[in-house]
């Protein structure tokens, strides 16, 4: 009997451990970063709201504005970095390479809006976020097309998308970028200021060695962070960096929409 009770007892006691185990199961875990060393946004508080609400479910969130907290070490706790609206020169050489190590051996990376507006003496950087900001009209309202509607961040929006924003010109089209693959572009007949020729990318992602690196020029104003298919867009984008989400599309995903620019068509 006692043997049986001995028995009973120990069996409970792996249970319980094993139950305690589920419960404590470590989510994978994402860092905002929103330090700006140019122009700052006052949206930036709702940015990081936004982030920590649409994405709380699956992972969790830290939030600084210390690039010192850019070592190889910490780093190595996160999925992925975003860069919400951060401007100017933010990291120092040692953690530059400590980053670019961190995306090129698997981190992900999310830029958001002003991401575009950082670091621009810094060639590597340069390249996985594809564009750099140049310029911006006043903030009104655009269409947005969606070409590839195969990627898990804009899956959820409609080919032709109106919103209103802060609309970004970049210094190069990121379509000529060896990697870049067009998630969604501006029509620029919808607007005043678009400036690039007719052909104006505003969303986009590619792969940096093992790394994922994804971005989207919206994000300027506080209201942006309460639209919904924006916040569907940025969760959905962000997860897909951090390997959250469904696996990367191909190089041969083809756009749902033509993207030709308007005068070189027939």
């Amino acid at each position: 009997m006692l043997r049986k009770l001995v028995a009973l007892t120990m069996i409970t006691a792996v249970v319980c451990i094993a139950t305690i185990g589920d419960d404590t199961v470590v989510k994978p875990r994402i860092l905002i970063f929103t330090k700006t060393a140019g122009f700052r946004h006052d949206s930036i508080p709702d940015g990081i709201k936004c982030v920590r609400e649409i994405v709380s479910g699956d992972v969790d969130v830290d939030q600084t504005e210390d690039s010192a907290l850019f070592t190889s070490e910490n780093l190595a706790k996160y999925r992925a970095i975003v860069f919400l609206s951060t401007t100017g020169d933010v990291l120092n050489d040692a953690q530059q390479k400590a980053f670019e190590k961190f995306i090129e051996s698997g981190g992900g990376f999310a830029g958001i809006h002003a991401a575009s507006d950082t670091e621009q003496d810094w060639p590597w950087y340069g390249q996985m976020i594809g564009a750099y900001f140049s310029g911006h009209p006043a903030i009104q309202s655009a269409t947005v097309i969606v070409e590839d509607r195969t990627h898990v961040s804009t899956a959820m929006l409609p080919e032709r998308w109106q919103r209103t924003d802060e609309w970004y010109r970049f210094k190069r089209n990121p379509r000529a970028v060896d990697g870049i693959h067009v998630l969604a572009r501006l029509d620029e007949s919808t607007y005043e200021g678009g400036g690039m020729d007719g052909d104006h990318p505003c969303a986009w992602w590619r792969e940096m060695k093992l790394g994922r690196c994804w971005y989207t020029a919206g994000g300027h104003t506080k209201e942006s962070f309460s639209e919904p298919l924006f916040r569907a867009h940025l969760k959905e984008g962000i997860l897909w960096s951090a390997r959250v989400s469904a696996p990367t599309p191909t190089a041969s995903s083809k756009p749902s929409v033509d993207h030709t620019p308007p005068q070189d068509k027939k």
